[in-house]
């Protein structure tokens, strides 16, 4: 394999950004590199990963699937930013997919990323640790989640459903009018 640092630092870019698992086969097709290269730089970035002892990440494969994950040795600074996230209130940012999610849902992170126009990674996991939203695979494409509120969140706003929230109906048709890219 010729030098692909290129490749590798795409591959450790990509799998951040989306900061949940991917397929192989869509890895391959975002840098585009064929599927057996892509196996190549996906041991290239774990091994150097895990040989390099300032960083506090690496690669977690299960089957076809590949994910950047903090190494097991650092689970404690996970589980100090687990109890921050859980004394603090709801961050500006948390309130504002909370909101697209509820008048939106259930939506891929996809389109949230868009509205919001930034990575929603953390913030939707903030969410689902804190019970307030559920994720549940697309009926479009089964390797995509969807996003939606908890009957805990409805339960804690004291509504008997989603289309109780104030205005549903208005701010569902201007959220519903962004020019958001469907998935294939």
């Amino acid at each position: 394999m010729e030098n692909n640092s290129p490749k590798i630092a795409e591959l450790e870019v990509l799998l951040f950004h989306y900061g949940e698992p991917l397929p192989m086969k869509k890895i391959s097709r975002l840098i585009g590199v064929k599927e057996s290269e892509c196996k190549e730089l996906v041991g290239v970035l774990a091994s150097s990963l895990q040989n390099n002892e300032y960083s506090g990440l690496m690669i977690l494969e299960d089957g076809d699937a590949v994910q950047l994950v903090s190494k097991p040795g650092l689970a404690s600074v996970n589980e100090k930013l687990t109890k921050e996230e859980f004394r603090e209130e709801l961050t500006p940012a948390g309130l504002e997919a909370l909101t697209i999610i509820a008048y939106l849902g259930p939506i891929p992170r996809m389109t949230l990323d868009y509205i919001r126009g930034v990575n929603s990674s953390f913030t939707l996991r903030a969410l689902l640790m804190r019970g307030l939203i559920e994720r549940s695979e697309s009926a479009k494409r089964k390797n995509i989640y969807e996003y939606k509120v908890s009957f805990d969140f409805l339960k804690h706003m004291g509504l008997g459903s989603i289309q109780e929230l104030p205005e549903y109906e208005k701010y569902k048709d201007i959220l519903s009018k962004f020019d958001v890219p469907q998935i294939a």
